[in-house]
């Protein structure tokens, strides 16, 4: 019996946590579809490998290796105009990895300046000055607040400045809880 399966207190999982076991690990499984199969009612055997990971505490994702593999090798242009012609809504890749960030307990919020704009990649749950403590040390020891948007309403504004000037741009204090797609800048004082 998979360690994930068993019905342990947090206890006992403090107890085995050292030892690393594969089987306590979270599991995705990928189901590979032919191209044939694209846009089509899920097949008896993808609905097996679902049904399989559900009973199994997993996670499923389907996607086609062959088509990956062409989309891999095109760019972005190509990629949308491809996907859209095959009815492709999200690639594989970005399934899976929308996937473990959903399994690990992850999201990302960005930073944006003239020179960069970066994601940073936390644990949902995270505060704004452990937030801020990814970028470097001092963000956090000095942390004042954080100014945030929502990127999409970043985006429509197209800059932080019109963000700010309309009202969109939130002061958030140390209790502030980051969200998943948060622009944020940092105020802080070492």
């Amino acid at each position: 019996i998979p360690v994930r399966l068993m019905d342990l207190t947090e206890e006992d999982m403090e107890l085995i946590k050292d030892l690393c076991l594969l089987t306590a690990k979270p599991v995705i499984y990928a189901a590979n579809i032919s191209e044939k199969e694209i846009g089509q009612p899920e097949s008896s055997e993808v609905l097996s490998v679902k049904k399989y990971a559900s009973d199994h505490n997993a996670t499923t994702i389907v996607l086609c290796a062959k088509i990956e593999e062409e989309i891999a090798s095109l760019d972005k242009d190509e990629k949308a105009m491809f996907q859209e012609e095959m009815g492709i809504e999200e690639s594989g890749l970005d399934k899976l990895v929308k996937a473990c960030y959903e399994l690990l307990g992850l999201i990302s919020y960005l930073t944006a300046g003239e020179k960069e704009t970066r994601a940073w990649t936390i644990t949902k749950g995270t505060k704004a000055p452990q937030a801020a403590g990814k970028i470097h040390t001092d963000f956090e020891k000095g942390f004042i607040r954080a100014e945030v948007v929502d990127w999409q309403t970043l985006l429509e504004c197209g800059s932080y400045n019109a963000a700010k000037e309309k009202g969109k741009v939130r002061s958030e204090g140390k209790d502030y809880v980051i969200k998943d797609g948060d622009v944020v800048l940092f105020r802080f004082n070492v």
